[in-house]
């Protein structure tokens, strides 16, 4: 070939690769595609047979977005430029995100069966026959192969990661949960005493005790003149004078009346009748309230005194109704105490009140609690972390992977290959953010955790579009 042969074959190739370059830019087609098209134009130029382009999957469609040359999450709507430099890449149509089921790219379009056309805005409208909807955009058509009843929905693996999906396996594990209630602390009520005589009597004096005070058992509280008493032990000391011992009936009606066996055997030996007698603590404790008042007259059964043992008290923990079933007594339980910043006092569940609270919907759980210092007061206010769960092996999986309407709970399963299909599923417990499932599925299954919202509505969309074209199709 000569020198100007070869000057004019560069000219046109030149002008081809210019006019290719602008059908390029409007059609979105990329640079290798026209490296292999200039080729085979060269090749026949030149009278030898063209092989044709390697066989590949190559995105076509215009140019939707450009994204970082390195993968990062960083896209722009226009050409630009990295910090070092660098083109941000073009992303085709194709390799966009569709939830629309994928096509096969080697098939041409001509090769396919087109089953339907569905309405391009979503809407539940079908057609067996191509068609406009009232806005003059065209139907799209719905080949064999994309149609599943079962509203499952396919995406290509490199749609995936600009969507956001992301599976996980669905697991058995013990189900655990951590309930978090407040909490009263409270006296033990089997450690209240209430100090009140047996028979009339005068309050002749009172110790030196106040409500709140500290006392020991068998500390005196008050003197006190009976004549019911001073009568009976009267009659004590004459039947022991008489007999030489006491009398049992003489000594029942004195221990009737109240009087201690020690207070009893100190009459016995001295033999004398004393004119007042002592009312003591029956129980170390603190003092909640003091009514006896010197010179005062009290009748049988009047509560003088009441007396509260505090070394262990109660913490009454308000629980919801939704996390009963868990709960068991002898659970592990912690608390802390806003009076008591940076400490923490681990205890076990000791009881759960057969009943729930009318307005709170609540029910209480008691712990007892030792509180040897005294430094836990009634009615401090507790934050209290209690372990449910009886340590069945259940399947669980994350709570964003659960699809919950209120009458209807959902998982969508990973198939592979791009394949997502929705399963209903019945839910069982919660807590730290995994939920139980206990039909549906099994352990082992893959399933969505993240974008679930898309493909669910997806895929409803899908099955209602092929319930609803199923009759016209065979029309």
């Amino acid at each position: 070939m000569s020198a100007t042969s070869r000057l004019v074959l560069i000219a046109l190739v030149a002008g081809a690769a210019g006019w290719a370059g602008l059908a390029a830019g409007e059609r979105g087609i990329t640079v290798a595609a026209l490296v292999d098209l200039a080729g085979m134009q060269i090749a026949s130029w030149q009278g030898s047979e063209a092989a044709g382009p390697p066989a590949r999957d190559m995105p076509f469609g215009p140019v939707i977005y450009f994204r970082h040359p390195d993968g990062l999450p960083e896209w722009s709507g226009a050409p630009k430029k990295t910090a070092d430099g660098r083109d941000f890449l073009p992303v085709l149509a194709s390799e966009d995100v569709s939830f629309d089921p994928e096509r096969i790219a080697a098939a041409p379009e001509s090769e396919q069966t087109i089953l339907y056309y569905r309405n391009p805005m979503g809407l539940p409208d079908t057609s067996p026959v191509p068609k406009q909807d009232s806005m003059g955009m065209d139907y799209i058509p719905v080949y064999a192969g994309e149609a599943n009843d079962d509203g499952t929905v396919r995406v290509s693996p490199g749609k995936l990661q600009r969507t956001g999906v992301r599976s996980a396996l669905a697991i058995e594990a013990a189900m655990e949960m951590v309930v978090r209630a407040p909490g009263v602390v409270t006296l033990d009520e089997r450690r209240v005493s209430v100090i009140a005589l047996r028979a009339d009597a005068f309050i002749t004096s009172v110790e030196d005790v106040t409500t709140g005070a500290a006392i020991k058992a068998g500390d005196p509280l008050a003197m006190l003149y009976s004549p019911e008493v001073a009568t009976a032990i009267a009659q004590f000391i004459t039947d022991q004078r008489s007999n030489g011992t006491p009398s049992p009936g003489s000594r029942q009606r004195l221990q009737n009346l109240g009087l201690p066996d020690s207070v009893i055997d100190a009459i016995a030996t001295d033999g004398r009748p004393p004119v007042n007698i002592a009312l003591t603590a029956p129980r170390d404790g603190v003092v909640l309230e003091r009514m006896a008042v010197e010179g005062m007259m009290s009748e049988a059964g009047q509560t003088l005194f009441r007396i509260a043992d505090t070394s262990v008290v109660w913490v009454m923990a308000d629980v919801p109704e939704t996390t009963l079933t868990g709960l068991r007594r002898g659970a592990e339980v912690k608390m802390s105490f806003r009076g008591l910043p940076g400490e923490v006092f681990e205890a076990v569940i000791s009881e759960i009140y057969p009943e729930v609270d009318m307005q709170t919907r609540t029910a209480r759980v008691r712990i007892d609690l030792p509180n040897p210092e005294g430094r836990l007061l009634a009615n401090m206010y507790a934050e209290v972390e209690l372990n449910t769960g009886d340590g069945a092996m259940v399947v669980q999986v994350p709570e964003s992977a659960v699809i919950d309407t209120g009458d209807r709970q959902v998982v969508i399963r990973d198939r592979g290959q791009g394949r997502f299909a929705p399963q209903d599923v019945v839910l069982g417990q919660r807590g730290e953010g995994m939920v139980e499932i206990r039909s549906g599925i099994a352990a082992g299954d893959r399933i969505v955790t993240t974008a679930t919202f898309l493909i669910d509505a997806e895929s409803n969309l899908n099955a209602a579009l092929a319930a609803l074209a199923t009759p016209e199709a065979g029309q």
